[in-house]
């Protein structure tokens, strides 16, 4: 298929063909996990994809293969780096 690219995202890439829109995860070196920023890129670019009469399906995919060992993943879950000192050390919950 002759994907064009329909918008530059740094998480995701955006491509449509023929009536067809491919979103796909693009973190492949975290496995694609996500982070708030890639949420917001995914939202974006499915708003365009609702919105474009022309597309009829929307693929979700990832990118890939990893560079640090050629494995290949959809999607890893959420990037715990983004939580910061919590991801390591958990949340203390105040029940009042």
């Amino acid at each position: 298929m002759d994907w064009i690219v329909a918008k530059e995202y740094e998480d995701i890439t955006y491509k449509k063909c023929q009536g067809v829109a491919r979103i796909a995860f693009n973190r492949p070196e975290v496995r694609n996990a996500f982070r708030p920023k890639t949420t917001s890129e995914l939202y974006d670019a499915f708003l365009d994809a609702r919105e474009d009469t022309s597309i009829g399906v929307v693929l979700l995919s990832a990118e890939g293969p990893s560079p640090k060992d050629g494995v290949y993943a959809f999607c890893s879950g959420g990037d715990q780096r983004a939580r910061g000192h919590q991801a390591m050390w958990g949340k203390t919950a105040t029940i009042a």
